[in-house]
Order: C-alpha cells, then structure tokens, then sequence
C-alpha cells in the first residue's frame, strides 16, 4: 500500500507542476481517485494520502465500498453514466454527479433530490470530440440544456465535464479540453441564473497534466494512483 501513497505524491507533484505552467494556483485542483474495481484496502491508502475526493464509474461498486469507509468521509464522485433507474441509489452516496447529459436523467434527479429535500450538485457532460462512442450534450446544445436546468429548484449546476479520445500522446487530448474551458466560458459570460460553472471536470491518468494546463480543477486518475487494473 505504500506504493499507493508514493504514486498519490507524484500524481500531486505533476499537478504542481502543471498548475504552475500555466499561471495557476494549484490548489485550484482537486485529485480524484478512480475507485473502479479497487479494494477497499487500497482505497484506505489513499485515504491515508490525504485524497478525500473518490471516483465510482458504476453505482453498484458505490454502494459495496462506500459504507465500509463511511467513518473517513470522502466526497464520493459518481463519474460514469447514470441510468435513470440507479438515480436514487448513487444519492446515497454521491455527492456530486459528473454526468448530468439528457433531459430523462435532470427529471429523475429533481424528483429524487426533491424526495429527499436536498439539492443534487451535478456537471454537465459536453461530448466535446464528438465521438459516437462516448456520451454527453453535443457542445451546440449545452446553452438550452443549462438554461432548462436552471428552471429547477432541486439540482445545481456546478460545472462541465468531458473524456477526450484515446490517445497515447497527451497533447492530442489538449485541443478538447481547451475547447471545453472555452465553452464554459461562454456559458458564464451569458449569465444565467442559478447556474454555476466553477469546476471542468476533465483529464485522466494519461493526459491529467495537460488538462490542468488547460484549466481543469477536478482531474480524475486511477491507474496512475493504483496501477494497472487486474
């Protein structure tokens, strides 16, 4: 497990590194760690690394970890695809949903959060490549969309998230993520009300430094912390 917590340390340092390219405070990122069929003895180490943010893909492996490290409070990230039939169960847990895309999944969650009597935080995903294989608003619908979630009472918009092509060499991912920061820029400067943009939620294991240079504050990062999955 001590490799856990020396890889968490290098992963931190590159983030320095990378926030300081680019004129930025570092602090202004957060590190998630991709739990995705991880133990939860691995998941301790980086919790005794001083990460408190957690990244589940699947509601189901949310639900089997996360009441086993209840008494450490993380912030749980649900950050893979959410089907409208597992809404209620990833609130348990998750306090912020990376990938808010369609207008089935907004309903859900109001309903759900509005059960509940607390706001869900959510990030809009921009499927800003244009990938069929990969999910998220086409960037041409991301202003009606916010403004139809802005009409809701019971879920938050605090950001935007994207996942760039697979790619060996980070900067192909570059031009994605820049264009992402551009188009929240854009959201931001229309003003609307109860819509807030302060995070991007982007970059991975393989192309986080390039991502923070671009303007990431939440990158999300597995195997770079854990090594390759099994």
């Amino acid at each position: 497990m001590s490799k856990i917590m020396e890889n968490v340390s290098l992963v931190l340092e590159r983030i320095r590194r990378a926030a300081e390219r680019a004129a930025r405070d570092p602090a202004g990122v957060r590190l998630v760690a991709v739990t995705k069929t991880r133990t939860v003895e691995e998941i301790e180490a980086v919790l005794a690394a001083g990460i408190r943010d957690l990244g589940e893909n699947r509601v189901q492996e949310l639900r089997s970890k996360a009441p086993f490290l209840q008494d450490r409070q993380p912030t749980w990230h649900l950050i893979g695809t959410l089907q409208t039939n597992k809404v209620k169960q990833a609130l348990e847990w998750a306090e912020l949903i990376h990938s808010l895309d369609r207008s089935a999944l907004l309903s859900e969650l109001v309903k759900q959060a509005e059960r509940r009597g607390r706001p869900v935080d959510a990030l809009v995903q921009v499927n800003v490549s244009g990938e069929a294989s990969k999910h998220g608003l086409p960037p041409g619908d991301l202003e009606p969309f916010l403004r139809q979630v802005a009409q809701q009472r019971w879920v938050r918009v605090r950001g935007l998230m994207t996942m760039a092509p697979l790619s060996d060499n980070p900067e192909d991912a570059r031009p994605h993520f820049r264009r992402l920061r551009q188009l929240r820029d854009q959201m931001q400067a229309l003003g609307i009300e109860g819509v807030s943009l302060e995070h991007l939620s982007m970059g991975m294991s393989g192309d986080y430094e390039v991502a923070v240079e671009e303007g990431a504050t939440l990158v999300r990062v597995g195997t770079a912390i854990f090594g390759p999955r099994d």
